[in-house]
């Protein structure tokens, strides 16, 4: 109990000088906005994959989760944290990664498998900004997508990197929890590609951060 009360702490101190960083680089590099926000994202989602292997339930992540969500919200009241809140666009994927996180931790507990956590956080830790980085940064040859006839604010590239590397992280994951490279192996790991990349082309205003993870949580709860 009181190792996992000092892991907690140490998590919680390791967001911050996380949040620290970002925000002196943003400040004294002058990186842009966005760029801060997905190393924030990446280094932030990825730090928790371990989760399920150090708190026995769901309810240390509650209060991780909930601090997490204070903290962006009193920065963003107080017009701090421009690493984070200081973009063009208007998005709540900051406060959804938190609720996204605590989410699919609580659904791997339910389900008792801890591969329902590591997969969603895998891809969304790293597919996310991989495809928004490449969207932001390389407008050559890039156009937007278009849906119905209308443009919508995801490119061509961006969403051909995020399918391409959540197909690699699936079926290099699957391949791993199921000990076996098979047929369902291959099928499963192209069908959790798609439903994140769809889960994340048809996002909204930084939706993405829960589509994602719920998306490949639904395939694995039907398929694996």
């Amino acid at each position: 109990m009181d190792n996992i009360i000092v892991l907690s702490f140490v998590y919680l101190i390791g967001i911050i000088l996380l949040l620290a960083f970002n925000e002196l680089n943003y400040r004294r590099l002058k990186i842009k906005g966005e760029i801060t926000r997905k190393f924030a994202h990446f280094s932030a989602t990825l730090a928790t994959i371990p989760f399920p292997y150090i708190f026995p339930t769901h309810w240390y992540v509650l209060v991780l989760a909930s601090l997490f969500f204070a903290g962006l919200a009193f920065t963003q009241n107080h017009r701090q944290l421009k690493s984070i809140h200081g973009i063009q666009r208007k998005s709540m994927g900051s406060y959804l990664l938190p609720l996204a996180i605590y989410l699919t931790f609580l659904i791997s507990c339910l389900v008792e498998n801890k591969f329902f956590y590591i997969l969603p956080m895998l891809i969304l830790a790293i597919c996310d900004p991989m495809a928004a980085i490449l969207g932001i940064n390389i407008k050559k040859h890039n156009g937007r997508i278009k849906v119905g006839g209308r443009k919508i604010d995801k490119t061509w590239l961006g969403t051909g990197a995020f399918l391409v590397t959540s197909f690699v992280i699936s079926l290099i994951a699957l391949f791993f929890h199921r000990e076996l490279f098979d047929l369902k192996t291959f099928w499963l790991a192209l069908l959790i590609a798609f439903a994140s990349t769809l889960g994340e082309l048809l996002s909204w205003r930084g939706s993405d951060n829960l589509s994602i993870p719920l998306s490949v949580i639904l395939v694995l709860v039907l398929f694996l």
